[in-house]
C-alpha cells in the first residue's frame, strides 16, 4: 500500500506545483500507514485507494503551503486525522500548529501520531470544541472536514475574527461565506471539479 501511495505522490505532485524530496515523501508515507492502521476503528477517512488518498488528502492538504509564511503558526479546527495540518508540518519544518479536536478517541490518535512522527515540539493538541480553544499566537485558521461546516461557519468566523482563514470545501461553503458577507478568494483543487480552498482576504497583508 505504501509503495502505491509513494508512486501516486511522485506522479501527481507536479499538478499541485510541488517538488517533494524523497525524505519528505517517506514522512508522508509513514503518516499514511498510521492512518491505515487505525482507520478501521476510528473512521478517520472514508475507504479509498492509495492513489486517491495521496491526491485528495495529502496533495490537496499541501496546497495550504502556498499561502503560509515559512514559520507560520496555524490552528486546525476539527483536526480528525490531522488533515490538512500534519502533511504541511511534515513537509515544512518551520510551521507550528494547534490541532483542535472535540472527540477524545481522535485526540488520542493525534497524540500518538504526533509522537511517532517526531512533531511533539511543534504541535499542541486541544481536546475541546473550537469555541473553547485559545488561539494563542496563531496567524491562520484552517478547517477541512468539520461536521456541519456551513451551519457552524458564523460561530467559527466570530471566534477566529483576527486570524486569516484557509477553509477547504465546496459550493455550499462558498454560498455560506457569501451570506456572511466575507471577502474571500478561492482556488480550485487540481484534479477536482468541486473542491476548493477558500482564503480570507480581510486579513491578507
Amino acid at each position: 500500500m505504501a509503495a502505491e501511495f509513494i508512486k501516486a505522490i511522485k506522479e501527481h505532485q507536479s499538478a499541485f506545483g510541488l517538488g517533494l524530496t524523497d525524505e519528505q515523501i517517506a514522512r508522508l508515507a509513514n503518516y499514511y500507514e498510521l492512518i491505515l492502521e487505525h482507520n478501521e476503528f476510528l473512521h478517520l477517512v472514508a475507504p479509498m485507494s492509495p492513489e486517491e488518498f495521496a491526491i485528495r488528502h495529502i496533495l490537496e492538504s499541501l496546497t495550504l503551503l502556498e499561502y503560509l509564511p515559512m514559520s507560520a503558526m496555524l490552528a486546525d479546527v476539527g483536526a480528525g486525522a490531522g488533515l490538512p495540518s500534519i502533511p504541511c508540518l511534515l513537509v515544512r519544518d518551520g510551521l507550528t500548529a494547534i490541532l483542535i479536536e472535540s472527540k477524545e478517541k481522535k485526540t488520542k490518535f493525534l497524540e500518538s501520531v504526533i509522537e511517532s512522527l517526531g512533531l511533539l515540539n511543534r504541535v499542541r493538541i486541544v481536546n475541546s470544541q473550537f469555541e473553547e480553544a485559545d488561539l494563542a499566537d496563531c496567524e491562520f485558521v484552517t478547517c477541512r472536514a468539520l461536521d456541519k461546516f456551513s451551519e457552524k461557519l458564523p460561530r467559527l468566523l466570530k471566534w477566529s475574527r483576527k486570524q486569516t482563514f484557509l477553509f477547504f470545501g465546496g459550493k455550499n461553503l462558498s454560498e455560506a461565506l457569501q451570506k456572511q458577507g466575507v471577502l474571500f478568494d478561492q482556488k480550485l483543487m487540481p484534479m477536482s471539479e468541486q473542491r476548493f480552498l477558500f482564503r480570507d482576504l480581510q486579513h491578507v497583508k
